[in-house]
């Protein structure tokens, strides 16, 4: 048994359906009645019905926890199909939760399933938070880990974490509040996020979709854990998983006594700095749009358009005229050698992101010229020649 206490009391019972339904859990004597009546009795919010969300709202609603909140105001997108198994072809224009609450229905008729359709923000999360027991992170980005964290601290609830990219996952258990003395917050592993343009996003560096089901399974499975009391959960540890490897391992984690106390919420944006000081200030007045970038091009006018994106990102798309160079080659100073010194520059990339980070290298060095375009190509494909296939 674990060392933590169950984190939901049992409900008063089971009926004839629902016995029948989870006999598969009544008969494991670990979990057994008590722990499916403490399934039934949860209230667990799942933060984002992509790909992490997806196979955790599944199993958990298979599972029978009694209710599921989704945070969640995107759409689906065919995109998402890869890796996104809670939506069907048929989704595609749907918002994502009606979609996950669909597919819930369907699983489980006996959860109750609360939509919540918002952008998670400091202002809505703490208040959020303390309607459920416990909360499963499955966002993609720093700034809403950081938020989440944060929320999930003040609001006195555990939570579970998992993050992917390409071929590797991670999860973990974060717990503030825990008995035992063994408390600690997702700051005492990341004190601060990373730099901008260190870590790209799986929209930029892609993931393999089917290691959403191990990590996503691997969240629902802590949660199922920590809310019967059952097995060792993952606080206090960080599980890495590799997938071509076929490797898990286990890092521990401590109490950082550093790490500041959390009593109140930030701006998590500025944190995390979606983009550099530096990137932000050279396309304050060197950004030109799509249709600009069209004009410039009909009228025959004499630059170098530049992509800045990866080799691979290049195989799928590409603006005709474009010379592939890597924003990698930028960071070595090699780039500065493959593109005209004679010529204006237009930098893009997929969303404009990393060719705000190269415009900014490229001013530096002297091409004060240098513009770059944005939204990036996803922006072109969407806005001027729509024949282009969009990743």
């Amino acid at each position: 048994m674990s060392d933590l206490p169950p984190l939901v009391e049992p409900a008063a019972e089971l009926t004839r359906e629902e016995v029948a339904r989870y006999s598969r859990h009544l008969i494991i004597p670990d979990l057994g009645v008590d722990g499916q009546k403490r399934l039934k009795n949860a209230r667990v919010l799942v933060i984002g019905a992509g790909g992490l969300g997806s196979p955790a709202l599944l199993y958990l609603a298979a599972a029978g926890v009694g209710t599921i909140g989704i945070v969640e105001f995107d759409e689906v997108d065919e995109s998402n199909l890869q890796r996104q198994v809670i939506h069907g072809a048929s989704d595609v224009g749907r918002p994502k939760g009606e979609s996950a609450r669909d597919s819930i229905r369907e699983i489980n008729p006996f959860v109750t399933v609360n939509l919540h359709p918002i952008r998670l923000e400091p202002d809505n999360a703490v208040e959020l938070f303390e309607q459920y027991d416990l909360i499963l992170d499955g966002t993609d980005n720093f700034a809403t880990r950081y938020l989440v964290n944060d929320a999930a601290v003040l609001a006195h609830k555990p939570y579970v974490w998992g993050s992917i990219f390409r071929f590797e996952g991670q999860a973990s258990v974060f717990w503030e509040d825990a008995p035992n003395g063994k408390g600690l917050n997702y700051r005492d592993l990341y004190p601060v996020a990373p730099p901008p343009g260190m870590v790209p996003s799986c929209a930029e560096g892609g993931v393999l979709g089917i290691l959403c089901a191990s990590i996503g399974s691997i969240m629902g499975t802590e949660a199922i854990k920590l809310i019967t009391g059952i097995g060792e959960p993952l606080l206090g540890r960080l599980m890495v998983y590799d997938a071509l490897e076929m490797s898990y391992r286990t890092i521990r984690i401590r109490k950082d006594p550093e790490t500041p106390r959390i009593t109140g919420l930030i701006d998590y944006e500025e944190f995390c700095g979606v983009v550099s000081d530096e990137a932000a200030e050279a396309a304050a007045g060197s950004t030109i749009t799509p249709e600009q970038l069209q004009v410039m091009r009909a009228e025959g006018r004499d630059f170098q358009l530049v992509d800045v994106r990866e080799p691979v990102e290049w195989d799928i798309v590409r603006i005709d005229g474009a010379k592939l160079v890597p924003k990698s080659h930028f960071e070595t100073g090699a780039g500065l050698a493959e593109v005209s010194a004679d010529k204006p520059l237009v930098l893009y990339c997929k969303t404009g992101v990393r060719s705000a980070e190269v415009l900014a290298a490229v001013h530096k060095a002297g091409y004060n010229d240098a513009v770059h375009l944005q939204g990036g190509i996803a922006a072109w494909a969407k806005t001027v020649d729509t024949s282009l296939p969009v990743y």
